[in-house]
């Protein structure tokens, strides 16, 4: 007695969902069953819940030597989403339901012992996946408005091995997965209306996120500078559906759930100093996307930049630069995208008061200057924008009582406008332009170029900092639809980089 059924699964890696193909061979000999294929401890324990799962529900587990191979066999499986995949060979194999069909399917999901399905991690890459092949993939219900956000993908999601069998034995057919209930959406954002004063930071903020720009804002405690961030998501362009998809992949392979309805939204993430290097990253023995990743086409908020270790901080500088991370392990190597805004946020002192009007801060100058040193250098040369976030005077406070401040919509459209200039000169937002484009779309008069070297006279900029200068200067005029940069551009844009002035 010799079967052999092939059934198609996907595999997790990264981002990507590889293919995989589940063979069961079932043959004479001894009752047994081995799975091979490189697969970890909890693909092993997959024949108990499988084997629980087929008797269970009233069919007939084969007394056979059954063999199942995972192929590739050199690509490391791992979780419980080859349960189901497992489950159909078997019973193909052993001739309990039609095979008619299995060879357009793919099968996604992870058994209880009484046969239902149960959701798994990373349905929506499997789906982006299995769109390219143009076949059909059966997934739990779980799963399903998340793998749903994939136009022009089948889907046939059901709760329980039993009704998977009897579609596939033609008795009660699957009902297709509704992708226009999927796409249903509940972006919110907090509104920058709420931030009073603060003229400088939010005038700040709208630059940095109409052309992608780092930005560190420094301000005692109780400025603003939290609030600030909070509201950045809420400016930025929408993101569009190949954005959204790759930001919402990386959520659906994380630890942290997945919420359909939120696809669209830019994510916002702000670990806590306390982070390691490799939450904030990624990594582990399977490598796993950390805060970085989370926070691609998003804003990743460092509050209290200082507090952070420094090895923590320094593996920022790769990312910023490339919009990606490698992690590599023995094993394996993997690569996240991480392109991600950063938003940073730092006492002035240790204390926080200092050019407090009160004289709070007994800080010493030394004490002050090996604070701000554990930023390194290369690392705040990667920032664009360093801006004072300053205690609101009386004077002023009584001014914004009486005033409405500028709505996120309204500073949005103006955001929404300059990255359309950009996105139409040179495909990207100017933050992430090369040397050789800066040197195309910078064009600068001879006013301004003799600003830029008292700039690099005075402030000693590096070519890097010099330019990210032209890289603000250019998004300033793309704001106020200037064709050319000016000398007013420059200027702000050097005005912008406080940290250079005061170290």
């Amino acid at each position: 007695m010799n079967h052999l059924a092939v059934i198609n699964s996907r595999a997790q890696t990264g981002i990507h969902a590889p293919p995989v193909t589940v063979e069961v061979h079932l043959s004479s000999g001894l009752p047994g069953l081995s799975i091979v294929g490189m697969p970890e401890t909890a693909v092993r324990e997959s024949k108990d819940r499988v084997r629980s799962a087929i008797i269970t529900n009233q069919f007939k587990f084969p007394l056979n030597r059954i063999t199942i191979s995972l192929a590739p066999a050199d690509l490391p499986k791992e979780g419980g989403r080859y349960d189901l995949a497992i489950a159909i060979g078997i019973l193909a194999a052993s001739s309990q339901i039609r095979t008619n069909g299995l060879g357009g399917m793919e099968f996604l999901g992870e058994l209880s012992l009484a046969g239902e399905l149960k959701p798994v991690r990373g349905a929506l890459p499997a789906a982006m996946a299995v769109r390219d092949t143009g076949r059909c993939l059966v997934l739990p219900a779980a799963n399903a408005a998340e793998a749903a956000l994939v136009n022009d993908v089948e889907l046939l999601p059901s709760d329980h091995l039993l009704r998977i069998c009897a579609h596939l034995n033609g008795i009660e057919p699957l009902q297709p997965g509704a992708a226009s209930m999927a796409r249903q959406t509940d972006v919110r954002y907090k509104d920058l209306a709420d931030v009073h004063g603060q003229y400088m930071a939010r005038r700040a903020l709208e630059i940095a996120a109409a052309g992608g720009h780092g930005m560190l804002m420094i301000g005692p405690p109780g400025t603003g500078k939290t609030m600030l961030a909070e509201r950045m998501p809420g400016i930025l362009p929408p993101m569009t559906e190949q954005q959204a998809l790759e930001s919402a992949a990386i959520t659906s392979i994380s630890q942290q759930g997945f919420d359909a309805r939120l696809w669209q939204q830019r994510p916002i993430r702000s670990p806590h100093h306390t982070a390691s290097a490799v939450a904030l990253v990624g990594g582990g023995s399977t490598p796993r996307p950390g805060e970085i990743s989370l926070a691609h086409h998003g804003v990743l908020f460092l509050d209290e930049l200082p507090e952070f270790s420094r090895q923590v901080l320094e593996v920022l500088r790769e990312p910023m630069e490339s919009g990606s991370i490698c992690i590599s392990r023995a094993a394996r190597q993997t690569r996240f995208p991480a392109e991600f805004q950063l938003l940073a946020a730092m006492n002035p002192c240790p204390c926080g008061y200092l050019g407090d009007n009160r004289n709070r801060c007994q800080c010493s100058e030394d004490f002050i200057r090996r604070y701000r040193q554990r930023i390194s250098g290369p690392l705040l040369d990667r920032i664009d924008l360093h801006v004072d976030v300053p205690n609101i005077t009386r004077e002023l406070l009584d001014d914004n009582l009486q005033t409405t401040p500028e709505c996120s919509a309204a500073v949005r459209n103006r955001v929404i406008c300059a990255h359309a200039i950009q996105m139409s000169r040179q495909g990207k937002c100017n933050a992430r332009m090369d040397s050789s484009e800066v040197k195309k779309h910078c064009h600068i008069d001879e006013q301004s170029r003799e600003m830029l070297r008292n700039a690099v006279d005075r402030l000693g900029l590096s070519s890097r900092g010099l330019h990210r200068v032209l890289k603000v200067a250019r998004t300033i005029a793309d704001l106020a639809n200037d064709p050319a940069i000016t000398a007013r551009h420059v200027q702000e844009a050097v005005t912008l980089r406080r940290l250079d002035r005061s170290l």
